[in-house]
């Protein structure tokens, strides 16, 4: 014979004012971490898709590259460096912000080290920027003249690019130094008229390293009008993750890898012509 099942005598309750009362004075620290929480100033950055700069033309009324003791090529298409636009390090980012952009696609959040590793305050911080910038721009003319084998005593080269900082648009002036010196080699443009926007470091011997941002940086190339973009090998799926359609990655290590593509690109020798 089956065991008789009985049921448990129910648990006595507490009066339901008492159960309400017990709620609310829980609730209390809850409602107030929250309250904290919220309006508290967290260590994040947004960063979202920055200005484009034709290194081939003019920015804000200067001409970005200039030469003497050579003359220049007349160039056509473009050559767009990209970049990224952040919350200053000053301005406070806080909880409903951090959800906001969360879950934008042309927004990032990104810890505030890893956008202003240097400086707490928009004055440092511009002059770390400043002086990155100066320095990508002179291993820029380094590189390039190198790969021409030309002599900086003979060839002078002055780069202007205003409210722009860091280092890396340096392959995109390398690049540009050498279309408007030398082209393609060939008597053509680099370009081939099109409008090709990227970003990366570069060293004077010619090797191309990752900068960061780059999923933003491929939605302002795109805004811009770009159809291709060179990044930095190790940042293919970076640069994948929100890659706006129509726009077409070239991976790029070197300087004389990033030349070779885009003579392969303006040849139609889509096999050879790395991919992502």
């Amino acid at each position: 014979m089956p065991p008789t099942l009985t049921k448990p005598p129910a648990a006595s309750q507490p009066p339901r004012s008492t159960r309400h009362r017990t709620l609310a004075v829980c609730a209390l620290p809850v409602v107030a971490l929250l309250t904290v929480a919220a309006a508290a100033p967290l260590p994040f950055s947004v960063a979202q898709p920055g200005l484009t700069a034709d290194v081939l033309g003019e920015h804000e009324g200067e001409q970005v590259i200039s030469i003497s003791g050579s003359e220049p090529r007349e160039t056509e298409g473009s050559l767009l460096m990209t970049t990224i636009a952040a919350t200053q390090p000053d301005e406070s980012v806080r909880l409903p912000d951090l959800v906001r952009d969360w879950f934008a696609t042309d927004r990032a959040v990104m810890p505030r080290d890893s956008v202003y590793p240097v400086g707490d305050t928009p004055e440092e911080v511009s002059e770390h920027n400043t002086a990155e910038m100066v320095k990508s721009q002179n291993v820029a003319v380094e590189a390039a003249l190198r790969e021409l084998k030309l002599s900086s005593d003979k060839v002078k080269v002055e780069l202007k690019l205003a409210d722009v900082g860091g280092p890396s648009a340096g392959l995109l002036f390398t690049l540009g130094i050498i279309d408007k010196l030398d082209g393609d080699g060939r008597g053509g443009d680099l370009t081939g008229g099109r409008t090709i926007a990227g970003t990366g470091t570069i060293e004077a011997n010619g090797e191309v390293g990752p900068v960061g941002g780059v999923a933003l940086k491929t939605q302002s190339a795109k805004r811009d009008g770009a159809s291709v973009f060179l990044v930095p090998a190790d940042e293919c799926a970076d640069a994948e993750a929100e890659l706006p359609q129509g726009l077409r990655l070239i991976p790029v290590k070197t300087l004389d890898g990033t030349l070779d593509a885009l003579k392969a690109l303006k040849d139609g020798d889509g096999g050879k012509v790395p991919s992502c």
